[in-house]
């Protein structure tokens, strides 16, 4: 499973989405910040912190608790 974090610089809400991650042990991931590239900027703009599992496309966007994103996990 590979997972990607996008969020951008100086987020409350990235930030509070990074305790989560380390609450529910989610297994390591690569964190992008899309501030300064357009393509991401249009596709997740105000939408961050987005988790995405880049195999299946699948996506969890904010608000999300450790529970809620371990089920996801293990969905």
């Amino acid at each position: 499973m590979r997972l990607t974090l996008y969020q951008r610089d100086d987020c409350r809400l990235c930030d509070l989405a990074l305790d989560e991650l380390a609450r529910a042990r989610a297994p390591e991931f690569a964190s992008v910040f899309i501030d300064g590239d357009a393509a991401l900027e249009a596709r997740y703009g105000e939408r961050v912190p987005i988790l995405r599992e880049d195999e299946s496309g699948r996506e969890l966007g904010w608000p999300f608790d450790a529970q809620a994103l371990r089920a996801w996990l293990s969905g």
